[in-house]
């Protein structure tokens, strides 16, 4: 069955496309011109299935991108695990920042090369499969418990809402508890997409799964930062 990508984008040439490009490559593109319709689509409200992923971009007439992602990650339901994929006019460093800090799962500066943004729509894709992380257990950190099987992750029974990216970094410091990881070590473990050295964005995901899973994200007990090398995970904790 082809997976179901939602475009919200104002520029209908662009749009057009997009879908294109990514029909032959096996999606099913549905194409919506502003944030409101986007977010109807996503709660069901035209009778579709909900989409696989959200391509989403930045600028649009009504509600700029970055609210339709906040609203997206308020949604009731499964629809705010919803993958985000953010386009972002001329790769501005800020947009970026803000979008990774309010629940998107990648971005993509435009203009882009339609085989990237295929290869951003996989990677993330790969990300967000049920199961889709090596083994089975749960792993236990004192009142910490990741469960990959489900890809949850509750802190003393609290649900802690992270996006799939955020998920499998979670992991793969969990995973090797102890250890200090560069940054490029983290990425390389999660197989995610390349970023260069002066990308600030794994600082911004880590930043937000501190907000979700530590007792005090300024004071973190749980994922330390290594000034000059990168990030270990505590293996005692609470």
């Amino acid at each position: 069955m082809a997976e179901r990508l939602l475009m919200i984008e104002d520029d209908a040439r662009l749009a057009q496309m997009v879908a294109q490009y990514l029909g032959q490559s096996g999606f099913q593109v549905t194409h919506v011109m502003d944030g409101r319709s986007g977010l109807a689509h996503l709660q069901g409200q035209n009778g579709e299935p909900p989409p696989d992923l959200v391509i989403l971009d930045l600028m649009l007439p009504d509600i700029d991108g970055l609210e339709v992602c906040r609203r997206i990650r308020a949604l009731p339901g499964g629809a705010a695990r919803t993958p985000v994929l953010m386009l972002t006019a001329k790769g501005d460093p800020m947009d970026r920042i803000i979008g990774l800090e309010i629940g998107a799962d990648d971005y993509l500066p435009k203009p882009f090369e339609p085989r990237e943004l295929l290869a951003r729509i996989r990677a993330v894709l790969r990300r967000h499969v049920p199961g889709a992380a090596p083994a089975s257990q749960s792993m236990r950190f004192g009142s910490l418990e990741i469960d990959r099987d489900g890809r949850t992750v509750t802190v003393a029974g609290k649900n802690c809402e992270l996006t799939s990216y955020q998920f499998d970094l979670l992991v793969a410091l969990a995973e090797r508890a102890g250890r200090v990881l560069t940054r490029d070590q983290i990425m390389e473990a999660v197989r995610g997409r390349e970023l260069d050295a002066f990308d600030r964005s794994i600082d911004v995901h880590m930043g937000r799964i501190r907000a979700a899973i530590e007792l005090d994200a300024k004071t973190p007990k749980r994922i330390l930062t290594v000034r000059g090398v990168g990030y270990v995970f505590a293996r005692q904790q609470d």
